[in-house]
């Protein structure tokens, strides 16, 4: 019988810690959801505050957090362009500061912790698929670096914490995931084609679309993050997404034909080191965690589009600001928070 803990999630109010929450609960053990709401929202955990053993706290993770639990997942961070570039200092912030007050709450503690890293540390890869032992190609001065770069310094901290005082780590390389309670206005190429399809506007397509990415649906994910969390001696890196690889244009063509949209493709320049294939290599998540996904991109999509179309029918409530029908402009409508202390929901 699985033990129960106490287990924090920072992030934990976002798209992947909302559901991590869910799971947690669903396993039988207490949870500490931690998230200050820059890009999550108090909506995706509304369902879980009757739950006795669900706790949810504003606060970010920039700031040390005392609490007393047994394991932390570490989510905390804005993963798409348009939030993270919104105030990159912040961003780079939440990613060290972020990891080193986790860290030292994991030493004093002795609990397990859990970093979602990102497959952006291998940034624009020359070595496909890309395997743990890549170490990337980066541009450590770009506009994507506060993040790239914030992911990569993270895992030093882990890695060194783990050597010098002997935390108990894990770590996961999140390859491109989505499903229902993306943020609709983040920018990124599932939600926003999906939200542009149903709109009836032009699916936009930056660069020849061409560029590849692997997509993992959010529920292979987090049956990955809790494998992971709960194998023995295995600190990662791990990669954890869906090998399956497909361009960017044949993603928004399966999007408009499963949307039944008329929309048509519209094309704008790739911005500035945005990677142009991503396909992990998951033999270890294989071997040692006896995981891959099994939901295909079809059928993933089908699930996130019924989503998206249920918002869409009223308002999107989301951190600084509402997405309607009636305001296509809103996607780009950047969230009205401190700079100095809101830059740190969820992935």
């Amino acid at each position: 019988m699985m033990s129960r803990n106490r287990v924090l999630v920072t992030g934990g109010a976002g798209f992947l810690g909302s559901f991590l929450c869910e799971r947690l609960l669903e396993d039988g053990h207490d949870v500490l959801c931690v998230d200050n709401f820059f890009t999550g929202s108090r909506d995706n955990v509304l369902h879980l505050l009757d739950d006795p053993r669900f706790e949810l706290i504003r606060h970010d993770v920039t700031f040390p957090l005392y609490v007393e639990v047994d394991q932390i997942y570490n989510l905390a961070c804005p993963a798409s362009p348009i939030h993270y570039q919104f105030d990159p200092v912040q961003t780079v912030k939440t990613n060290v500061h972020g990891a080193i007050n986790m860290l030292g709450l994991a030493k004093r503690t002795r609990a397990r912790i859990f970093q979602a890293s990102t497959s952006e540390v291998y940034g624009d890869p020359a070595v496909h698929p890309q395997p743990e032992s890549y170490r990337g190609s980066v541009n450590p001065i770009g506009p994507r670096a506060c993040y790239d770069e914030g992911k990569r310094c993270a895992e030093t901290l882990f890695f060194d914490y783990h050597r010098q005082y002997g935390v108990d780590i894990r770590v996961a390389r999140i390859f491109n995931t989505y499903g229902p309670r993306m943020h609709p206005s983040d920018g990124r190429v599932v939600s926003n084609f999906i939200v542009q399809a149903l709109k009836g506007e032009s699916v936009t397509l930056y660069g020849d679309g061409l560029q590849t990415r692997s997509f993992c649906y959010v529920d292979d994910l987090i049956e990955g993050f809790t494998r992971l969390m709960a194998a023995p001696d295995v600190t990662g890196p791990i990669n954890l997404g869906n090998p399956v690889e497909f361009t960017v244009r044949q993603l928004a063509e399966m999007v408009i034909d499963l949307s039944g949209s008329k929309s048509r493709i519209e094309y704008k320049p790739l911005p500035m080191d945005d990677p142009l294939q991503r396909k992990p290599e998951i033999a270890q998540a294989r071997d040692r965690l006896g995981w891959e996904p099994s939901i295909p991109l079809r059928e993933g999509l089908a699930r996130t589009i019924a989503y998206f179309e249920s918002k869409l029918g009223g308002k999107f409530s989301m951190a600084g600001g509402t997405l309607s029908r009636t305001s296509p402009t809103s996607r780009q409508r950047r969230p009205q928070v401190e700079p100095e202390i809101g830059q740190t929901a969820a992935i």
